[in-house]
């Protein structure tokens, strides 16, 4: 066995293991203080663990398919997650063709450059081209009502849906020296850090949380939860420095740049959903609404991280 699937099955033996005792509390949790069922708390925490067994699983088929596994699965994300989007957006008829187009010809597109490692055209494909032709298709069909923020909503989906949940794979294009073969575990360390953050943040704000820190946003988010979320993720990811091309000091400050931006990220999709009135961007996932819900602080931080490792690290 390599060195880099040593290194895999290490960490997911790991994963597993915090899956195994997180689902030992939950089961200790629900027999002692919400065995019916009422505690509205201990059921979500459940809900969540169970939804994080899925979702550990298809990802870890998914490294294990390799390159083509990846891409498949983030791809499949990019479509469920624009499809969450746009059904929150105010669209018309005279937009089903741009939409038509988003879905079948650029989110494939995208995909399709990262297969081919076409990097000087995957990094401008849709916020140059996309962004210019999406109102071009809707403007030859007439209709001007609302046309701004109709065309506009349908850009921000192809940004935050597809463009920036693409740099999570995009990572393994990255031409590292000494890391060859390794990338799939810079993947596994976004994805981890940032999810992780988002668990301890949950975590630090009910055991300690008081102070609200965006009340109007997203009212479960406290001063102490994030403060303890950050830094524990952080000191986390300078841990995990051994799966990555960096230094721990490295990789402790890329974990908490990628954090930060996980929290904003959030905070900014929160500020849409509470836009459009609604909770959750849907239902796919029990315990964590829909899969914009657990992608959108990977989407703000996967495009940072991606280019701060490809300047600094990568040969080309």
């Amino acid at each position: 066995m390599n060195t880099a699937n040593s290194d895999l099955l290490t960490l997911v033996l790991g994963i597993l293991a915090v899956l195994v005792v997180a689902s030992a509390v939950g089961y200790v949790l629900q027999r002692r203080l919400s065995p019916d069922g009422a505690n509205a708390s201990i059921e979500n925490l459940n809900a969540r663990i169970k939804a994080w067994w899925v979702m550990a699983i298809l990802i870890g088929i998914a490294f294990m398919i390799g390159r083509v596994g990846i891409l498949v699965l983030f791809g499949f994300c990019s479509f469920a997650a624009l499809r969450e989007f746009i059904t929150l957006t105010h669209t018309k008829r005279a937009d089903h063709w741009a939409l038509a187009t988003a879905f079948f010809v650029v989110l494939p597109l995208q995909y399709f450059l990262l297969w081919t490692k076409q990097y000087g055209i995957f990094a401008i494909f849709i916020p140059v081209y996309a962004f210019l032709l999406m109102p071009i298709i809707s403007v030859l069909r007439g209709d001007t009502e609302r046309f701004l923020d109709r065309i506009a909503e349908v850009q921000w989906a192809l940004m935050i849906c597809v463009f920036c949940a693409s740099h999570v794979p995009a990572l393994l294009t990255l031409d590292i020296p000494g890391y060859e073969g390794r990338n799939v575990l810079l993947i596994a360390f976004l994805v981890i850090i940032v999810q992780l953050s988002d668990v301890l943040q949950y975590v630090w704000g009910k055991l300690f949380g008081r102070t609200k820190i965006a009340p109007k946003l997203s009212p479960s988010k406290t001063v102490e939860g994030f403060v303890g979320g950050v830094a524990s993720a952080t000191l986390i990811g300078a841990g995990l420095w051994w799966i990555t091309p960096f230094t721990p000091f490295q990789a402790g400050l890329l974990a908490f740049v990628i954090t930060m931006m996980g929290f904003f990220g959030g905070l900014v999709m929160s500020a849409i959903k509470r836009d459009r009135g609604v909770k959750d961007w849907g239902n796919l996932i029990e315990g964590h609404g829909g899969l914009i819900d657990r992608l959108d602080s990977v989407v703000f931080s996967a495009p940072i991280f991606f280019h701060l490792v490809r300047y600094w690290w990568s040969a080309t």
